[in-house]
């Protein structure tokens, strides 16, 4: 119970602290929605404009500051929709201190101006009108003479950007603070972590429903007789590997159809996507994916058979070989490692060039 009350004290601290943030009188902020109404598909952008009006140059901790591509590593903007507070979905740092390093340089009456999206780090998932705020505070937003006191201040938007969300977005985002982020609830649920904008999230579910098509079209053809498509990707007929590939994709369709699964977008490596194979079913999308197409060889739709079937508890395949030339080499000369292999089940189920 002591311990109860005194997280209560301190969360109350904390927001007086907030509250009574003093904006900088001498820098002013605006905020400003690029589109007033958008849809569920298209990504929240806001461009925001810091103007030194002061006389002297002003040091701003880059901690709370956009990047110079418009992300955002902290709860620096104050959101609600239709009044009621949504939750920031993206990182919190432990940080060291500050150096001057950190602090942008903004020389008198200079100004800086960033575009930066905000569907993929705050909830806008509902319909509803979004009233926007740019609200940093912190001890040390302002680097101060070394001989001051360090005071709590804030860095406040003159004014409020309105934006108009016309319809509620397929799947949900995560927020790992306040729940279970790793896919292990009932039901076919789609969520996304890693800050996935809006027009990402609908990438994924278009991909995601054509994966499901594609894995639909690969059951039905196990249920037949073989052809050039098996005997391409996996080689020469037996009757014991055909019936490990039909499991394998009868536990693709399963997981596709049927268990929660979370898409991650935090990855910026030069990779498809990757996963945890003992962690289903979770899914980092990284670089590549997004450079790529919903269907064909190399699709977003095939990287997502590809990383399915890479779960324990669906295939358990390895990455063997990588690319369509490759695998068709392992089922010439290896059939018992290429129906292990996760390209091999990727190409099987995209087909392209289409065989029977």
């Amino acid at each position: 119970m002591k311990i109860k009350l005194l997280m209560i004290s301190l969360v109350s601290l904390l927001c007086s602290w907030a509250a009574l943030a003093q904006p900088h009188d001498g820098i002013s902020v605006k905020v400003k929605a690029l589109k007033a109404q958008i849809n569920s598909t298209e990504d929240v952008l806001v461009k925001v404009s810091i103007h030194n009006r002061s006389g002297d140059t002003q040091t701003i901790l880059k901690w709370y500051l956009p990047d110079a591509n418009g992300q955002i590593e902290d709860d620096i903007f104050t959101i609600t929709r239709d009044g009621v507070a949504i939750d920031y979905l993206g990182r919190h740092y432990k940080r060291p201190a500050a150096t001057g390093q950190d602090y942008l340089q903004l020389a008198p009456n200079k100004k800086v101006t960033y575009t930066v999206e905000l569907s993929g780090v705050y909830d806008f998932s509902e319909a509803g009108e979004y009233q926007i705020n740019f609200n940093a505070h912190s001890f040390n937003l302002f680097q101060n003479d070394m001989r001051r006191k360090p005071a709590f201040t804030a860095l406040k938007s003159d004014n409020t950007a309105f934006v108009f969300l016309t319809q509620a977005r397929k799947g949900k985002p995560c927020n790992p603070r306040k729940e279970d982020c790793g896919g292990n609830g009932g039901g076919d649920d789609v969520s996304f972590t890693g800050s996935c904008s809006n027009s990402e999230q609908n990438a994924i579910l278009t991909a995601l429903d054509a994966a499901k098509s594609m894995t639909n079209d690969s059951v039905s053809y196990l249920n037949g007789a073989s052809g050039p498509r098996y005997t391409t990707w996996f080689g020469e007929y037996t009757s014991s590997r055909w019936n490990k590939v039909a499991s394998n994709f009868d536990a693709i369709k399963d997981a596709l159809d049927n268990k929660p699964k979370t898409f991650d977008c935090g990855c910026n490596q030069n990779y498809f996507a990757y996963v945890y194979p003992s962690q289903p079913y979770t899914v980092y999308l990284c670089r590549v994916f997004w450079q790529t197409s919903t269907t064909g060889t190399d699709s977003k739709a095939g990287t997502i058979i590809h990383e399915m079937s890479h779960f324990n508890v669906v295939a358990g395949t390895d990455d063997i070989v990588y690319g369509q030339s490759g695998a068709q080499a392992l089922a010439d000369s290896n059939p018992a490692d290429a129906i292990k292999n996760a390209d091999s089940h990727e190409y099987f189920a995209e087909n392209t060039p289409s065989l029977d």
